[in-house]
């Protein structure tokens, strides 16, 4: 069947979607299978859909929408699974703003219900050319491979208490402040749900090269693959030449993103140049630094996030915890600076004219 869409969600990038796409009723039921959707109801909130361009897109009852099956674990959003089985007439759920389709399990209050979609069939790809022959369509079609070059750049880790926490704001001052220093900037997302907002936030601010786990084929990064794809986007990004890469973990230090599994994996933590922690409150603050010191080895060098919106949160930080507390939004300078300082014997001189 050949249908025309009204929109394409950003998770399906790699494949280069068009609005008319071919559709099987076969539906090969595994995470990041790309599947087309008919929307039902309206919604007033967490009601847009993130284009492959990154643009967002208002959904309305009556669209056909392609995105990819995955699944979702986020506390101020929707959790959701990838069922047993798919066909088509089934009704499934819009679980992000990417195009990520599911079947909700959970949701936040704050977002309301998630958009039903109406399962219409799998989008095919005809990659031999005049082939009449369609495959099904998945979106680690065209997905970053990694490379053999090797990593020796140092690694700023944005790491935080939880989904929310100000770790883009944080992660976006770094990369301005390093790209104006002169060097040659990667900005990475490691974990979570896909959507391209983080990514081309550190892009605005700077970034000569970003990369996130979808680029790498990956709709929702787990225990499992979490620590394959940092490898991954890590040696993309040195293939590039970047000086330093700014990589931001999506979600909390203890959350269901794998997360853990980067923080504890020893070759990823020997490329770690600096750490900063993104907590919402002083509590988030003071756990997060111990558990990480305790549980994973790690000394953070400083805490951002809303624990130090004010004077308040900044004095419980420098005096209890006994970090630099830097707010992305009140002082972006101080923070950036203070990472800059931090890297300055690894990276030496900005090369950029």
């Amino acid at each position: 069947m050949k249908i025309h869409v009204d929109k394409v969600g950003s998770v399906t990038r790699n494949l280069q979607v068009g609005r008319t796409v071919h559709l099987t009723d076969e539906v090969k039921c595994e995470e990041g299978a790309v599947i087309a959707v008919r929307i039902h109801g309206e919604k007033s909130v967490y009601n847009q859909l993130e284009d492959v361009n990154g643009r967002l897109v208002t959904l309305h009852a009556g669209d056909i929408v392609v995105g990819a099956l995955g699944h979702r674990n986020a506390l101020h959003g929707y959790e959701g699974i990838v069922p047993a089985s798919v066909t088509v007439g089934d009704r499934l759920h819009i679980l992000n703003m990417g195009g990520v389709i599911g079947k909700c399990t959970s949701h936040n209050p704050g977002v309301g219900a998630p958009f039903e979609a109406e399962v219409l069939g799998q989008v095919l790809t005809f990659p031999e050319f005049q082939s009449r022959a369609g495959q099904h369509a998945h979106i680690s079609t065209g997905a970053l491979k990694g490379t053999s070059r090797a990593v020796t750049c140092p690694v700023v880790y944005v790491v935080g208490t939880c989904m929310n926490a100000g770790k883009t704001y944080a992660a976006s001052v770094v990369v301005r402040k390093l790209s104006q220093a002169g060097y040659r900037v990667g900005g990475a997302k490691l974990t979570g749900v896909s959507l391209m907002r983080d990514t081309l936030s550190m892009q605005d601010s700077g970034a000569d090269v970003v990369m996130d786990f979808t680029d790498a084929g990956v709709v929702c990064t787990g225990a499992r693959t979490a620590s394959k794809v940092a490898r991954i986007v890590f040696s993309e990004m040195a293939a590039q030449d970047v000086d330093v890469i700014v990589a931001e973990t999506g979600d909390g230090i203890m959350g269901e993103y794998g997360v853990q599994a980067i923080l504890a994996d020893p070759e990823l933590k020997a490329l770690g140049g600096a750490y900063i922690l993104c907590a919402n409150d002083p509590v988030g603050a003071a756990g997060g630094v111990r558990h990480l010191r305790e549980v994973y080895g790690i000394e953070m060098d400083m805490v951002a996030g809303p624990a130090t919106d004010n004077a308040v949160g900044v004095r419980f930080v420098e005096q209890v915890v006994g970090l630099p507390a830097r707010n992305a939004r009140a002082d972006p300078n101080a923070l950036g600076n203070l990472i800059v300082e931090k890297l300055a014997p690894k990276l030496g001189a900005g090369r950029k004219s």
